[in-house]
C-alpha cells in the first residue's frame, strides 16, 4: 500500500532545500571566489600577477585563497601577509588590518610582525580626517603607531612612526584647539578655557601650544582670574619669546581692566588651522612584503619587505 505525504510536508521540505543554495548564491554575490581547487604554486603566481596589474582587488583574493586551500604550506604564511598589503593598496583599510592582525596572532614572533604592525598603523593613518570630523581614527593611529614604537623601538619602521606619531598628536592637538575657539567664540569660557589647558598639559610639544597659552591669557582675563591670565602669559613669554602669540597676550595683560569680564574682539579668535597631518617626506606609501615564496617547501619564506613593486619571478609550482 502507497503511502503519500501531505502536500504541505513536501513544501517544507523543498524549502528547507533551498535555502543553503539561496545563501550560497548570495555569498558570490558578495564577491567570493567559489572554491575551485589548485596546487599553491598556480594560486600564487596569479595572486601575484594581479598585483603587478595593479588589481588589488583580486590579487588579495587570491592571496586569501592560497591561505584557505593551503593552510599547512610555508607559502600560506606569506601569502597571508601579501594579501594584507593587497587590501591595503585597495584601499579595503578594516580588510587589511583584519589580515595584519591575523598574521600577529598565528605568527607572534615572526620577523616580519613588525611590518605586520606597521601595516596597521598605516591603515589608520591614511583614514585621519580634517579637525572639523571626529577624530576616532585619530586615536587608534596614535595607539597603533605607540604599540609599534613600544615593540619594535630598533626595527626599520620605528623610525618613520616616530614621525608619523608627531603629526597624529599635532593633528589631536588641532582638534581641541577647533573645539575651544567654538566655546570661545560663542563666550563659554569655561569650557574653552578647559580645551586650551588640554592643550598644554598634553600636546605641549605641537604647534599649537603657543596659540594654546594666549587662548588662555584670553579666557582667564574673560573669566576675571587675572593672576592665571598672567601665568599663562609668562609661561608663552618664557618658552616662545618672538612670537606674535606672545606680542598678543601681553597687549592684552597690559590693556586690559583687571576687573571686565566681557566678551574680547572677535576678530581675535580667527586664525588657520591645519586640516591634515602632513604626508611624512619618503613614505607616502608602505614598502611591499617580499612576493618571492621559498625557493624549497620546506625553507622559510623570505621575510624582509622589498620595494613597493615586488619582484617579477613567479613561484614554481
Amino acid at each position: 500500500m502507497r503511502t503519500s505525504f501531505p502536500r504541505s510536508l513536501g513544501l517544507v521540505l523543498v524549502a528547507a532545500l533551498a535555502l543553503p543554495i539561496a545563501g550560497c548564491a548570495r555569498n558570490r554575490a558578495k564577491g567570493d571566489l567559489p572554491y575551485v581547487a589548485r596546487d599553491v604554486g598556480t594560486l600564487y603566481t596569479a595572486a601575484k600577477h594581479r598585483l603587478e596589474q595593479h588589481r588589488y582587488k583580486e590579487a588579495a583574493a587570491l592571496f586569501d585563497e592560497v591561505e584557505r586551500q593551503h593552510p599547512y604550506s610555508v607559502w600560506a604564511r606569506r601569502a597571508q601577509l601579501m594579501g594584507a598589503f593587497s587590501h591595503y593598496l585597495a584601499r579595503s583599510y578594516t580588510d587589511a588590518i583584519q589580515s595584519a592582525q591575523r598574521f600577529i596572532s598565528v605568527h607572534p614572533g615572526n620577523k616580519d610582525a613588525p611590518y605586520a604592525y606597521y601595516l596597521i598603523a598605516l591603515c589608520y593613518y591614511e583614514q585621519i580626517s580634517d579637525v572639523t570630523r571626529d577624530q576616532k581614527i585619530s586615536a587608534q593611529a596614535q595607539d597603533a603607531l605607540g604599540e609599534l614604537i613600544r615593540r619594535y623601538p630598533n626595527s626599520r619602521y620605528a623610525a618613520d612612526a616616530r614621525l608619523k606619531i608627531d603629526l597624529v598628536r599635532d593633528h589631536l592637538a588641532g582638534k581641541e584647539m577647533e573645539i575651544g575657539r567654538f566655546y570661545e567664540r560663542r563666550g563659554q569660557w569655561l569650557a574653552a578655557t578647559l580645551r586650551f589647558r588640554k592643550v598644554v598639559d598634553d600636546y605641549q610639544t605641537t604647534t599649537h601650544t603657543p596659540e594654546a597659552l594666549m587662548r588662555l591669557t584670553e579666557t582667564y582675563l574673560a573669566l576675571g582670574v587675572r593672576g592665571e591670565a598672567e601665568k599663562a602669559a609668562a609661561v608663552l613669554g618664557a618658552n616662545y619669546p618672538g612670537t606674535d602669540w606672545y606680542a598678543r597676550a601681553y597687549k592684552l595683560v597690559k590693556e586690559y581692566p583687571p576687573t571686565a569680564i566681557a566678551p574680547l574682539a572677535p576678530g581675535q579668535l580667527v586664525v588657520p588651522v591645519a586640516t591634515k597631518p602632513a604626508a611624512t617626506p619618503g613614505s607616502a606609501a608602505p614598502a611591499a612584503p617580499t612576493a618571492e615564496p621559498p625557493a624549497a617547501p620546506t625553507a622559510a619564506p623570505t621575510p624582509a619587505p622589498a620595494p613597493a613593486t615586488p619582484s617579477s619571478d613567479a613561484p614554481k609550482a
